[in-house]
């Protein structure tokens, strides 16, 4: 499905990330990790169009979309779920909602996708006509996941979902997730709990210093093979 060759981005001159490459097939959810600075989130916002690569290839679908405009990507059929959630908080929980339907296509099934929203997250049923603001941290997390699904993507991004999260509140979140990949989506996940991100995901990969340190079947990787990785050894594995 995602095709990603030697992929170079830059803030200026200080390089963040330095050659990536990986493939991501259809209905799988990769999980990626590693230490503050590691270049996790700069991949992802490469990938939704909101930073530009300065060398290398995107490749969705069969469709080279490195040079797409970055409102394009949407339309593609990509969707992310931003670090800090990015909510309008004056807004209901509602509106905030709809705002990911915007686009024809997705307009078109805005009732559908959002009985679908409602079914993953119950807990925003009551909270329809609050003002997004007003919501817990987690709920707040949930509108931005039920957002980006709002626009019907084939390919998910989530950045540190479970950021600042109580565990009981993660694991509400978490255990949604299999059944967003079921329904047909593929999901790449940042996430700074490695145990967890072993637990959810089919694929692991470890970024150190914006290079891939590690890349690998997550059912075969270890915690050594992990803290390796986090110094900058290189390490390979089945996939």
């Amino acid at each position: 499905m995602l095709e990603v060759h030697d992929l170079q981005v830059a803030y200026g001159q200080a390089r963040a990330l330095w050659g990536v490459s990986f493939e991501l097939r259809g209905n799988e959810l990769l999980c990626v990790v590693g230490p503050n600075g590691a270049g996790k989130t700069t991949l992802i916002n490469t990938l939704a169009g909101m930073l530009r690569a300065s060398a290398g290839r995107i490749v969705f679908e069969g469709r080279d979309i490195t040079a797409l405009p970055p409102h394009r990507f949407c339309e593609a059929g990509i969707a992310i779920v931003p670090e800090g959630r990015r909510l309008f908080a004056s807004m209901s929980v509602r509106e905030n909602l709809e705002i990911g339907s915007l686009l024809p296509g997705a307009k078109a099934q805005r009732a559908p996708s959002m009985d679908a929203v409602l079914a993953l997250f119950p807990a925003l049923q009551p909270k329809l006509g609050q003002a997004a603001g007003e919501l817990s941290g987690g709920q707040q997390q949930m509108v931005a996941i039920g957002r980006a699904l709002m626009a019907n993507p084939r390919l998910l991004m989530c950045d540190e979902i479970s950021l600042g999260l109580a565990p009981i509140v993660v694991k509400e979140i978490y255990d949604a997730l299999p059944a967003i990949v079921a329904d047909g989506l593929t999901m790449i996940l940042v996430e700074q709990d490695v145990g967890l991100a072993r637990l959810v995901s089919h694929r692991l990969y470890c970024l150190q210093e914006g290079r891939v340190t590690l890349a690998g079947a997550s059912a075969h990787v270890t915690r050594e093979d992990i803290s390796r990785a986090y110094f900058g050894a290189p390490a390979e594995f089945p996939r």
